[in-house]
């Protein structure tokens, strides 16, 4: 009979404590490695007109650097595409449909690798600093033997610093 009653109390002491409102601990952790929404370049992904009903796939785009860094990270992410597909992409100089030639080198950026949901993502460090003004966009190929028909396009916007 004293045993329930024993462990009953060592429940509710251990709940208390683990619900303790006076606890002091940061709910969220934030590294240096963060790169603030407000000093990134961001773009929106959509399939070009031209390819309009045969594929439509949407995604995002963001390139940045962290503060006194000389490389930049560059993130891409796709959703809606075909599953198993693979997409070589890169950041160019320029906007979709007016190319003024891949930003970095062609061998900084991967392959975006599509899983079963038609969902993506790869992320590319460019030995570059983030530029500071000009005109920026990413492509995504429809396949590495394929590197001239571009299954999606977004134009980036510059940091609002």
């Amino acid at each position: 009979m004293m045993a329930p009653r024993v462990v009953a109390l060592l429940l509710m002491a251990a709940l208390q404590v683990s619900c303790n409102p006076f606890r002091r601990e940061r709910a969220v952790e934030i590294t240096t490695s963060d790169i603030p929404l407000a000093a990134r370049w961001n773009g929106t992904l959509g399939t070009p007109a031209t390819l309009a009903g045969a594929v439509q796939i949407r995604g995002s785009a963001w390139m940045g650097s962290p503060e006194g860094s000389s490389n930049t990270t560059v993130e891409v992410r796709l959703s809606n595409a075909t599953p198993g597909g693979r997409h070589p992409w890169h950041v160019h100089r320029g906007q979709c449909g007016s190319d003024g030639g891949i930003w970095g080198e062609a061998s900084d950026y991967g392959t975006i690798t599509i899983d079963g949901d038609g969902n993506g993502s790869a992320r590319a460090t460019v030995d570059l600093p983030t530029p500071s003004s000009g005109n920026y966009y990413v492509n995504v190929h429809a396949a590495p033997n394929n590197m001239q028909t571009i299954v999606a396009c977004g134009n980036l916007a510059p940091p609002s610093r």
